[in-house]
């Protein structure tokens, strides 16, 4: 079924063609026509699947010539947990509004950066992207208001009702209207999403597409058991072996991030850290000469490892693994996106061995392991 038989603008179908979206995936042919109708809906969707697109389009189209005309009372309120995917989202919003024949300003708000040029751009914004924290901010400096709000969406919907983020949420809860339009999107279902379904959701449609395991054959996974400090050498072993010319390696601290890459660079390996600790600026030209294929090596903390899109991205290396299965999900769903295929490799100390272990039951799929003392890892 082509994108043109699901309800959309010439206009908009105009921009999907000069994207080269030929088909709709199977999120985008489910949401796209009941969020048209104005439905609720929680969807449940790998990495990699459309899931941005398949809420952007909608909103825009029930946008046409419905945007509320008081200054700085937005009308549709999208939620992520970081600046790094409320930029991606922005991107796309602008991406598809830009052929419309009216107006819909975009703009996307997160901390880190002065708050007053965020304050000074909300004039006019119809479509609003919003980490929790700069947005409550925004809303006490009277630079925002949510009492107008017709379409609220949650992306990355698992990780914005965590404990992390509980408190800021059940705040902007209480600013919203109760007659809105509710979205929920995510890779992975747990007991908050079922219990915010409880609670915000009214008649939702449930959209869950592909199995996860259905999902993990597109991705060739690999461990290697190694000692600790073995990692190092067995990572530049990889990179070199493989000829890796993009490759996005996880860890689990700032300290360690920032670690990995200036050991990576000694080495003659272009590389750089992104984390918390960086400022945004630095953060960007990180993510933008890796996706641009300017760096070789991503060293990233968890930050990036929820709703970025890297198109392509063929390799990604768990340096040290996260905390939870799920986490780990996330993560390798950095590669093999939509029709791609990609590598996942991770390293296994022993420490580690019970915990890999219990990440391998919880998804579902073994991984076939190596170990790394068969690796002639002198020199490197």
């Amino acid at each position: 079924m082509p994108f043109s038989s699901l309800g959309l603008s010439p206009a908009l179908l105009k921009k999907i063609a000069e994207k080269n979206y030929t088909q709709p995936y199977p999120i985008q042919l489910e949401a796209i026509p009941a969020i048209l109708k104005r439905r609720d809906i929680m969807g449940i969707a790998r990495t990699g699947s459309g899931k941005t697109v398949s809420y952007v389009l909608p909103i825009l189209m029930n946008l046409h010539g419905n945007t509320v005309t008081k200054n700085r009372h937005v009308n549709v309120l999208v939620l992520v947990p970081t600046r790094e995917l409320a930029i991606q989202v922005s991107e796309v919003f602008l991406l598809f509004s830009s052929g419309l024949p009216e107006r819909i300003k975009t703009m996307a708000v997160f901390g880190g950066v002065s708050i007053n040029p965020q304050m000074m751009g909300l004039q006019g914004v119809n479509i609003l992207v919003a980490t929790p924290g700069r947005l409550l901010e925004l809303v006490e400096s009277k630079a925002v208001y949510l009492s107008d709000i017709e379409t609220l969406v949650l992306d990355e919907a698992d990780k914005m009702l965590n404990l992390g983020f509980r408190e800021e949420m059940n705040r902007i809860f209480k600013l919203l209207p109760r007659k809105r339009q509710n979205l929920l999107f995510s890779a992975t279902l747990n007991d908050d999403i079922t219990n915010i379904n409880q609670i915000i959701l009214r008649n939702p449609l449930i959209i869950k597409t592909e199995e996860e395991e259905d999902y993990f054959e597109k991705i060739q996974q690999l461990g290697y058991f190694v000692t600790e400090e073995k990692k190092g050498p067995l990572l530049r072993y990889l990179i070199k072996s493989k000829n890796m010319k993009q490759v996005l390696v996880f860890t689990s601290s700032v300290y360690k991030a920032d670690n990995v890459a200036d050991k990576l660079r000694k080495n003659g390996i272009n590389a750089s850290a992104i984390h918390s600790k960086k400022s945004q600026g630095a953060r960007n030209e990180a993510l933008g000469k890796f996706k641009s294929g300017e760096l070789c090596v991503l060293v990233a903390t968890d930050l990036i490892s929820r709703g970025i899109d890297i198109q392509f991205l063929p390799f990604v290396i768990n340096y040290e693994l996260p905390r939870s299965p799920k986490d780990y999900i996330h993560r390798i769903g950095r590669t093999g996106r939509a029709e791609s295929s990609g590598e996942a490799l991770s390293f296994v100390s022993p420490e580690d061995q019970h915990h890999f272990k219990i990440i391998q039951k919880k998804m579902g799929k073994p991984v076939t392991m190596i170990d790394s003392e068969q690796l002639e890892l002198r020199g490197y």
